[in-house]
């Protein structure tokens, strides 16, 4: 059986010694009312009690209503400071910018959002001695279901080798509020936007994969092409270095 207390000793000795490392003082994080923003939130705000949780609503309804409340929610239970920054004007203004540049797609708008709120931790971040606390679990990494440069870019990642079922438990053995436990998971990039929507394939599916269970071949086969086709995301820009 998994020894959860024995973990989550490792885990904040992990973001302390990340802080030591650094010579930093404190954690922001984006708080998007989702599951893995509130493990990360929880493990940082044990590890450090000057964490602070960013709430950045941007473009979808679903932003300003059941996210904030339930990113709050979670803040509250654990006391976890937060600041609400929102970026609605800020994104419609670069989305007319862009416009001038180019026609752009749909996702380059929606990869917008995470990028802002990027932009503001490490702003934030900067100016406060912090560093940024990364929210990717290990399922969305192998797919490279994040936005490059967005929110798959941070100073550390506490629960990058825990997959999504993996991150339920833990926060059932923390006692997290429930509104993380029962909502199905989204970026909210969009309103009606959910994440095993968009992949066509559910995280129970990709974890068994990942934990080497049994899927179909079909299952297999799309999980593999997403993991080939972002691998640049989960690696440095390759830098010229000389002749080859």
């Amino acid at each position: 059986m998994r020894d959860y207390q024995a973990e989550l000793k490792h885990r904040i000795a992990f973001i302390q010694d990340c802080l030591a490392s650094a010579g930093a003082q404190g954690i922001v994080y984006g708080n998007s009312g989702g599951k893995d923003s509130a493990l990360v939130g929880i493990l940082c705000k044990l590890a450090c009690p000057d964490t602070v949780g960013l709430i950045l609503p941007c473009r979808s309804q679903r932003n300003y209503e059941q996210d904030l409340r339930d990113a709050q929610e979670v803040a509250a239970a654990f006391g976890i400071t937060t600041r609400i920054v929102d970026l609605q004007a800020v994104w419609a203004e670069l989305e007319r910018t862009v416009r001038t540049a180019t026609a752009p797609t749909e996702a380059a708008l929606a990869n917008l959002a995470p990028r802002l709120r990027m932009t503001v931790l490490y702003a934030v971040a900067a100016s406060e001695g912090r560093l940024v606390a990364g929210t990717g679990n290990r399922s969305e990494i192998h797919l490279g279901y994040f936005t490059k440069w967005g929110d798959g870019a941070c100073d550390f990642n506490p629960i990058a080798d825990l997959t999504v079922t993996e991150i339920y438990e833990f926060l059932r053995f923390l006692n997290a509020p429930a509104c993380v436990l029962e909502k199905a998971p989204s970026a909210g990039l969009f309103d009606g936007q959910t994440d095993e929507g968009e992949l066509g394939i559910s995280y129970a599916k990709v974890d068994t994969f990942l934990l080497g269970g049994s899927v179909t071949d079909a299952e297999r086969a799309l999980i593999e092409r997403y993991h080939k086709a972002s691998a640049h995301k989960r690696s440095l820009p390759k830098m010229y270095g000389g002749q080859l």
